[in-house]
């Protein structure tokens, strides 16, 4: 008989696949991104410290304003801009990119676009 798994089960095991070769460093840290069905989180984290050093999501205020849904496209280039500003003014130019076993396309791809046009270089 044939087991089927679910789809998060299988983003599961990409992440950690992509994480075994993704790790942040102080000098760059891994921006991380989770999706879930009504909002998305971005953070940005040192790994080798063990600390989120930024930190956004569509349930922030500065980020939900103005959006009319936290789950679409507009919302994540929102949040890309956001999380790339505050990286910024904490003097975080580089960043490595973890798209957490999600695919590259819609928005994470806009999350990720939105960054790189906001100044961080990944």
């Amino acid at each position: 008989m044939v087991s089927k798994v679910n789809r998060s089960e299988v983003r599961r095991n990409k992440h950690r696949r992509l994480r075994s070769r993704l790790s942040g460093t102080p000098e760059r840290p891994r921006l991380a991104v989770f999706r879930s069905n009504n909002h998305m989180y971005a953070q940005v984290i040192d790994d080798v410290a063990g600390k989120t050093i930024v930190s956004a999501s569509t349930l922030q205020g500065d980020v939900k304003d103005g959006l009319e849904k936290t789950n679409n496209v507009e919302a994540a280039t929102k949040l890309g801009s956001v999380i790339a500003k505050k990286a910024l003014d904490n003097g975080i130019k580089e960043v490595v990119f973890d798209r957490g076993g999600y695919i590259y396309q819609g928005k994470v791809k806009a999350l990720a676009e939105a960054a790189r046009e906001a100044g961080l270089q990944f």
